[in-house]
């Protein structure tokens, strides 16, 4: 099953065949990714794309999926992080100019390395403390963050989308989605005022690079005005599997997860076949289980001493970066680790590759997952038009937690 079918599976059914703009697609595909997939007649299991809900690789690799992308100016959004130099970055792995032991240059990474592996420790640590509780639904509550430069104009806007999910604990239930927009608005105070120079129209139509001309993907219209909550209702998988972790999971299986990090990498490398979480094309395996980790710590309801682990497992990577005082699209400052991921704008494409900068923010003394972001390393691909730093999406978590109360009908 491809992305787009997995998408049409997903969608709610009181929607529908009505036509739907790329954009609230490519939302919708984000949410999808993070859920169990139906096996198909005559299989057993399937391998399909997989996002993170709008989480780093997820967030990115979803749109791609659907072959819509975003376009930004330099600029940045008002509750969005500004990404130039990340403060304080480390790097974790060796140095590029591979200096001997005995030269200052090998100690000065040698204390990089330990700077970085102790911030993802006291996480661990942090989050390994937290009490370990249940209820009747993993209930979480995020924001989805986007730009995208304005049509025939000279401005930017982001469009925001809060999602909502209740996720049972128990076979038996159903799993319910509520999802909404924000509205759009300017991405700036520049683009404020360039907003305001142009009658500050309520709609408005965005590019898609690389859309066909007088095609759908040309561009689509985007609204100021928050748009009325959508809700779903759907069993689980098989009756009970609840989330995809590169196969198809139960409760079970998450809450019985190795609290060892050693144990854990082992058990989420029996399902990495040397290729991506969203397409099947190649992967490394650290990124892989970058990829992985950031869901569990930002998705799922695994123990406490298992979220600890992902973060140990994190500090073992050696393509890492950790970063601390990185800022989320809420406001709220953290440390961040990354990845960088080379894209271009489909598999065989031709074009510039470029090299996003997927990152997880979290608290560090707690190893609460604060968001997920994509950030702009060199343009290229589907990401040509952007500047070098900007945060072209991002997914805030807003609460993550259990709950005894399922949402009203």
């Amino acid at each position: 099953m491809n992305p787009i079918d997995q998408l049409r599976a997903a969608r709610p059914e009181h929607l529908g065949d009505t036509p739907v703009d790329p954009r609230t697609r490519a939302a919708e595909l984000s949410r999808a990714m993070a859920r169990p997939r139906p096996a198909p007649a005559g299989r057993r299991t399937v391998r399909p794309g997989w996002g993170l809900g709008l989480g780093l690789a997820g967030a990115a690799a979803a749109v791609t999926a659907v072959a819509v992308t975003i376009s930004a100016t330099g600029g940045t959004v008002p509750d969005a992080p500004s990404v130039q130099a990340d403060p304080g970055r480390t790097v974790f792995g060796p140095s590029t100019s591979s200096p001997s032991a005995s030269t200052p240059q090998a100690e000065q990474t040698e204390q990089t390395e330990l700077s970085s592996r102790s911030i993802l420790l006291a996480a661990a640590h942090g989050a390994a403390r937290q009490p370990d509780t249940t209820g009747d639904y993993w209930y979480t509550v995020s924001v989805s963050r986007m730009l995208s430069e304005v049509a025939d104009e000279d401005y930017s806007v982001v469009e925001r989308t809060r999602s909502e999910a209740w996720t049972p604990s128990a076979t038996g239930r159903d799993r319910w989605d509520r999802t909404w927009s924000l509205g759009a608005r300017p991405a700036s105070p520049d683009d404020e005022a360039a907003w305001k120079r142009a009658g500050s129209p309520s709609k408005i139509k965005v590019e898609v690079p690389g859309g066909k001309q007088g095609g759908e993907m040309e561009g689509y219209v985007l609204s100021t005005e928050p748009g009325e909550a959508k809700d779903s209702r759907t069993p689980l998988v098989d009756g009970d599997k609840v989330f995809w972790l590169g196969r198809n999971v139960t409760m079970k299986d998450l809450r019985g997860l190795p609290a060892d990090p050693g144990r854990l990498k082992a058990w989420l490398l029996r399902s990495y076949k040397g290729t991506g979480t969203e397409a099947d094309t190649p992967m490394a395996s650290d990124a892989w289980l970058f990829t992985v980790a950031v869901g569990l710590v930002t998705e799922m309801p695994i123990t406490p001493k298992v979220r600890g682990a992902a973060f140990r497992m994190l500090a073992d990577l050696k393509t890492i970066e950790v970063a601390r005082g990185v800022t989320d699209a809420e406001g709220r400052t953290g440390s961040a680790v990354s990845i960088e991921e080379r894209v271009r704008a489909k598999a065989d494409a031709k074009g510039a590759e470029g090299v996003l900068r997927n990152r997880l923010i979290f608290d560090e003394a707690t190893g609460r997952a604060l968001a997920t972001d994509s950030v702009v390393v060199r343009p290229g691909g589907l990401q040509a038009g952007f500047e070098p730093g900007t945060v072209w999406n991002s997914r805030t978590v807003l609460e993550a937690g259990w709950t005894d109360e399922k949402p009203a009908s």
